[in-house]
């Protein structure tokens, strides 16, 4: 199945970025240790919109900075409907396997660290996530991003087969 991923220029939108994690990296070298940190950001406007990216330097505050920079470079649209996704969805990437599945209006974010980031900062308001296998964050980040990749638009479904919006939902 071909994923159509639709792309968005940073410079058509207002972002609000999200710090998913920072790590200090220790490099042992012969004159001793030299640290540096990596940082993981994700951005979205809470409308549909989501990226995320990976910032390396040898101070925080600028390891952020390259994190936004690299996120706003790799924006995508994501299908959200009526606050929630339209359909289930399971993604792995590496080790990290993600589930994510439609809620009830009211239910909130139920999802926990990296996946709370990427689900808040694309606008999502009811779901119901669960994130199996690896905890590693750079890894949860890219399968909850797949995930909402390969979501299909109940607009474009309808569309496509001829029949009314509500009748994609069974209503």
């Amino acid at each position: 199945m071909k994923i159509n991923v639709k792309r968005v220029k940073s410079s058509e939108i207002e972002l609000k970025d999200r710090l998913v994690a920072v790590k200090r990296v220790t490099k042992v070298t012969k004159g001793g240790r030299a640290l540096s940190f990596s940082a993981i950001i994700v951005v979205g406007n809470g409308n549909g919109v989501v990226g995320f990216g990976l910032g390396k330097a040898s101070e925080v505050a600028t390891a952020i900075e390259k994190g936004i920079d690299d996120a706003k470079k790799n924006l995508i649209k994501v299908s959200v409907h009526k606050g929630t996704i339209p359909h289930e969805q399971y993604a792995k990437h590496g080790g990290a396997k993600v589930f994510l599945k439609p809620a009830a209006p009211g239910t909130g974010v139920i999802a926990g660290g990296a996946m709370r980031a990427v689900l808040e900062s694309v606008g999502v308001k009811d779901v119901l996530a669960k994130s199996m296998g690896s905890s590693n964050p750079h890894n949860v980040v890219k399968a909850t991003v797949k995930a909402l990749t390969q979501m299909r638009d109940p607009f474009l479904i309808a569309r496509h087969r001829g029949i009314d919006l509500a009748k994609v939902f069974n209503g």
